[in-house]
């Protein structure tokens, strides 16, 4: 018997049918299970099956966040686990709903849904293909890189605000009680005034449920704890009649598939949903491409972030047509997905099948899942989102990050997820500006004993040379900080106690010099030149060369060529200037 499947396309005559040029490149599927190993076919059931455990509970959980029916939870999980297998790069990565976007779909469309939960759900579904439009939008381009606009610092913050709103939202459920639909701060004041309204049955299952989960995480990694302790709620809600006491249950889940298609909802609702829906996005290219990026370090590969596009566009269209919400990478899925064995992208399609036999055949049984549970199942999913460590991690090494993180925190706080996320965006992206418009301008000094040079300011024994300054901007010079460059070498050169009597500016460290810059650094020249100073640029690389002597200024910054470096311009000053 061969080794290998033959799992290959077909034609009518029995021969294979090479792919269309281009179909493999966009359907990576189509590469590896014309290779694929039938031994690898064991861990990818057996981590299908834990995947589908995990993700029955976490769907509906994180249906409820975003204020849908749970039946909306499993039709994304399902449809988007039907496809997205099939365009995703990385082996492990599972599709699924989030609780960041979840959350963020929750406390955003209420506005545009009022109270109808209908048109509720259709929003969602809207949103998700929104979602799909843009990620489609962004593989075209090959807008991999974009996921690198969202810094640590906005993700960490992000997610332990969303911890802590999550934590205010579902603290009322589990203490059986209805809860706010507000910010974090009105929640909280909300749930503290009400304690006295706390059902102690319904908290009793709330913390039972809790502690098995716990106590689950600790001595059952990666196994499907949630599901166990969903199946448990159900026995003994239905065994002790726990509605009868007061405990809420999850109510009728229809049994079955949904109408497939379009939402019913207006052009002018997808206009509105439009920033909602880039948010959505942003959050889950920034949580698909981690993921991508730490299997690939770990098992070896290639993460290509650009196909992952796809992936979550035809993911996110289909759980819009499927009426479900956006979906994205689970980082805990994902790891529940790699802890149970799985060798192939294959996985993650036994998992929809799975999820597929419960929609039809099952789904009436989790009618009688008590609240609290579900509750407990929610905050115990996500509180891995609170990482104190990254905090400390931050506060340690770039304080500058770490208040990018709070401000998303206090952003998402005070003023609900989008705004949140979109605050700490805007910060990192000012922070980034404000780097790249002042980059470091290196004062050198000679290495003693040899003819190198480097950074007094990190080496403060290399010798300064007599009546020389060196400096090396380390950065591209452009327009928008070639001012800071020029300013901060014409100050240190016009403020010594004496003044050089030759500026040499070392240009190895800058790639690229566009127009304006060329022309300021000849302004540079001229303003040195006015003091007695003199002013020659060494080590310039060949394009930047030819910017300045398209520029018609090379002959004013000492006409650079790549044979003269910083040790040669300071010994021709030294022989030139020192008697005969």
């Amino acid at each position: 018997m061969p080794r290998h499947l033959n799992l290959g396309l077909y034609g009518s005559l029995g021969k294979p049918m090479r792919p269309a040029p281009g179909t493999a490149q966009w359907i990576p599927a189509i590469r590896w299970l014309r290779r694929y190993d039938r031994v690898w076919l064991r861990g990818d059931v057996v981590a299908g099956l834990t995947l589908a455990a995990y993700l029955l509970p976490a769907g509906i959980g994180d249906a409820s966040l975003a204020r849908l029916p749970p039946e909306a939870g499993l039709y994304a999980c399902l449809f988007s686990g039907l496809v997205f297998w099939l365009f995703c790069s990385s082996k492990h990565t599972s599709v699924t709903v989030t609780s960041a976007i979840s959350l963020l779909l929750g406390s955003s469309l209420g506005e545009l849904a009022g109270s109808d939960v209908g048109r509720f759900g259709a929003l969602a579904s809207g949103t998700a293909l929104v979602v799909a439009a843009i990620a489609f939008l962004a593989w075209l381009v090959s807008a991999g890189a974009i996921v690198n606009f969202i810094s640590d610092g906005v993700m960490v913050g992000f997610k332990c605000g969303v911890a802590l709103f999550l934590a205010s939202t579902q603290l009322p459920k589990l203490f059986g009680f209805a809860g706010e639909h507000g910010n974090f701060w009105e929640n909280s004041a909300y749930f503290l005034k009400h304690l006295n309204q706390t059902n102690a049955l319904a908290l009793g299952v709330g913390v039972a449920a809790l502690a098995t989960l716990v106590l689950g995480k600790v001595f059952l990694k990666n196994k499907p704890v949630a599901l166990l302790v969903v199946a448990g709620g159900i026995a003994a809600a239905s065994l002790f009649r726990l509605d009868t006491h007061g405990v809420k249950l999850l109510g009728e889940v229809p049994q079955g598939l949904p109408r497939m298609g379009l939402p019913a909802i207006q052009w002018s609702d997808l206009n509105a949903v439009l920033p909602l829906a880039l948010a959505c996005f942003l959050l889950g290219a920034a949580e698909t491409a981690a993921i991508g990026r730490m299997f690939a370090a770990k098992h070896g590969g290639r993460f290509d972030a650009n196909q992952e596009f796809l992936a979550l566009a035809t993911a996110n269209l289909a759980a819009g047509i499927g009426q479900g919400l956006p979906v994205s990478g689970g980082m805990s899925q994902s790891a529940v997905n790699e802890g149970g064995g799985a060798r192939t992208p294959l996985s993650g399609a036994v998992a929809a099948l799975l999820i597929l036999t419960v929609v039809l055949f099952f789904s009436h049984v989790l009618h009688a899942l008590p609240q609290p549970v579900l509750a407990a199942v929610v905050l115990v999913a996500v509180v891995g989102l609170f990482n104190i460590s990254a905090l400390t991690q931050l506060w340690r090494g770039d304080r500058q990050e770490f208040v990018v993180a709070l401000a998303a925190i206090l952003g998402v706080l005070g003023s609900g997820l989008l705004r949140g996320v979109m605050i700490g965006a805007v910060i990192s992206l000012v922070l980034l500006i404000r780097r790249a418009s002042a980059p470091h301008v290196a004062l050198l000094g000679r290495i003693p004993g040899t003819r190198r040079f480097s950074d007094r300011e990190r080496h403060p024994d290399n010798e300064l040379i007599p009546d020389v300054l060196i400096f090396r901007p380390e950065s591209g010079l452009v327009y928008f900080n070639i001012d800071h460059v020029r300013n901060l070498i014409l100050n240190r050169a016009l403020g010594e106690t004496t003044p050089p009597k030759l500026v040499v500016l070392d240009l190895s460290a800058a790639p690229y010099v566009d127009m304006q810059a060329a022309c300021t650094l000849a302004g540079l020249a001229d303003d040195l030149a006015a003091a007695g100073i003199s002013l020659q640029t060494v080590e310039a690389r060949s394009a930047v060369r030819d910017r300045l002597r398209s520029e018609g200024v090379e002959t004013k910054l000492g006409v650079a060529n790549r044979t003269i470096c910083v040790a040669d311009a300071v010994e021709a000053f030294q022989k030139a200037t020192t008697p005969t």
